[in-house]
């Protein structure tokens, strides 16, 4: 039985790069949101031939950036309608875009949700106007509120707040004011995320230069277990690593890359991923280049860049992986079914190892980290890639 199949689509414009981010954006003054679009139809369009995605319907779609709510509110309903008529939707179809609150207008989100978005991630990051200074974000924390609002306003009934922590010479009290005013909100979704310092930014190069004086590893650790804490207690439920929801507010399309799902990214520089009849799974990755994608779309219907098909091990291991950030971990019914084996036949001592220590459990059907594990959840997921 296939998997549920998701869509990517990736904007990659931002009217400033901050320095932290590692994602594919590309700062344009004037954006050529236009060829842009043909470029994404065109290339679903030639997605939509080929047979390993014949009579799927999309489970979700998600609007990442860059910036997309840099783009006209057409882009969305141009894409969004050429997948309908491609691929058909889930009739409970989770359609998520991405915003920037310094780059949020009333009349914007009313259109987004017209052109079909139901659910919004906006980026907030901090609701400190110093800590939004420091990390070079466009917006401030009134606006932040003020793009919630607009949002609601404008009839979304689905938000998330990203939220960012453990910043240089931040304290745990600085930390807890922002979540604090994000739970006033009152979102469906938080996301909160460990500032990490990724190779080939700007904070790297500047990191290299002079160190930043950065939480040590406890002072990191009582972020983590303190944040879950809280939003235990405000009915967050952690289903993930870095996620947390109200019940039956999850993110479906996280989630779905989580499960191992398939999905098609188009876009410059997007991802894609669908498992071949073999188990063996091919992964691709699109020109980084927003012109570069342009010119090559529609000119071959296709930008791909690299190409790379996982052995039948090294989709067991990836598979894993991804499924233990989960905190219902990985489905061992759901294992056997997809490779046909046994996960504690494929992986007897590593399996032993850490559950020996305390590290992972069986909990029912499913292997997963406990909360002993939850600390190391980098460490136990990677080690099943080697």
């Amino acid at each position: 039985m296939k998997s549920p199949l998701r869509l990517y689509v990736h904007t990659p414009f931002c009217l400033h790069k901050c320095h932290y981010c590692d994602f594919n954006s590309h700062v344009f003054a004037d954006p050529p949101w236009a060829n842009y679009t043909k470029a994404l139809v065109k290339e679903l369009e030639d997605y939509a031939t080929q047979p390993q995605f014949s009579g799927r319907k999309l489970s979700s779609i998600f609007f990442g950036g860059g910036t997309p709510s840099l783009a006209p509110a057409s882009l969305f309903a141009e894409v969004l309608t050429t997948a309908s008529d491609l691929f058909d939707f889930a009739d409970d179809v989770e359609i998520t875009l991405e915003a920037n609150p310094g780059a949020s207008e009333a009349e914007r989100f009313k259109a987004y949700r017209e052109a079909g978005i139901n659910r919004l991630s906006i980026g907030v990051q901090s609701f400190d106007d110093v800590e939004l200074k420091w990390l070079e974000r466009i917006h401030s924390a009134d606006e932040a509120v003020k793009a919630y609002h607009m949002a609601r306003d404008a009839g979304f009934d689905n938000i998330n707040l990203d939220l960012m922590y453990a910043l240089p010479r931040q304290s745990f009290e600085q930390w807890l004011i922002s979540l604090e005013k994000a739970l006033v909100l009152n979102p469906e979704h938080l996301s909160c995320y460990q500032l990490t310092v990724e190779p080939h930014t700007a904070l790297h190069v500047t990191h290299k230069k002079q160190k930043l004086a950065l939480p040590d590893e406890n002072l990191a650790l009582q972020f983590f277990w303190q944040t879950r804490e809280r939003l235990a207690q405000a009915g967050y439920a952690a289903y993930e690593i870095s996620n947390f929801a109200k019940e039956g507010k999850h993110c479906k399309h996280n989630c779905g890359y989580w499960d191992y799902d398939d999905y098609i990214g188009i876009g410059a520089g997007a991802a894609g991923k669908w498992d071949k009849v073999n188990s063996e799974v091919l992964r691709y990755s699109n020109m980084r280049a927003p012109q570069t994608y342009i010119d090559a779309v529609l000119h071959d219907g296709k930008a791909v860049n690299s190409q790379e098909t996982l052995s039948y091990q090294a989709a067991m291991g990836e598979a894993v992986w991804l499924g233990l950030r989960q905190s219902q971990g990985v489905d061992l019914l759901w294992f056997k079914q997809r490779f046909g084996q046994n996960l504690f036949d494929v992986y007897p001592l590593l399996t032993k190892q850490w559950i020996n220590q305390g590290k992972l459990e069986v909990n029912g059907i499913q292997l997963k980290l406990t909360s002993a594990g939850l600390s190391l959840a980098d460490d136990i997921s990677a080690s099943f890639l080697l």
